[in-house]
């Protein structure tokens, strides 16, 4: 199991959908998984601490599994099949572990209210991970000074050039 913080919620540009970005904890790898935009409010409302009048579908939930002696202890996106994710809420009530099948966007909706650990199977993150790829300002920071403030390809063109060409008649 590889456990996971919330790097960030993203909105897909094509559809009303959104795609939680789940990161390592000790690496750069991440796990994309689109959620539905209730979902992402559940899981955004808690994150940024927004006081709501009443609850909603996740804190009441939380309510009752703590109303009848049980513990959240961890969550786990355990697979990846045809496509679609399969969590597991793991409870902890009176000394036996239960294991809840739910969606992945419900798991970590509930997993930030209690605050308790996200993981991922090892085999769903082999699978599905991603490297975000390096921001241009990151690969400018690698390359040399002279090489950072002209590409070569532009100074090819314009050792190409002949400025007489540019000679108002």
């Amino acid at each position: 199991m590889i456990e996971v913080i919330i790097d960030s919620i993203r909105i897909s540009l094509v559809s009303q959908h959104r795609i939680v970005m789940l990161k390592e904890t000790d690496s750069e790898r991440q796990l994309p998984i689109w959620i539905g935009p209730c979902e992402a409010d559940a899981i955004t409302i808690e994150l940024q601490d927004v006081k709501i009048a009443r609850p909603v579908t996740h804190d009441l939930l939380k309510n009752v599994v703590q109303e009848m002696g049980g513990k959240i202890s961890h969550v786990l996106v355990r697979d990846l099949n045809e496509g679609v994710f399969h969590a597991r809420l793991f409870i902890d009530v009176n000394g036996e572990m239960l294991e809840i099948d739910c969606r992945p966007s419900d798991a970590i909706a509930l997993a930030v209210r209690v605050k308790v650990p996200i993981f991922i199977a090892d085999s769903v993150m082999e699978e599905a991970g991603i490297l975000p790829e390096p921001d241009i300002q990151e690969q400018d920071a690698d390359f040399g000074e002279d090489e950072a403030e002209t590409p070569d390809a532009f100074l090819d063109f314009v050792d190409t050039l002949d400025f007489d060409d540019f000679d108002e008649d």
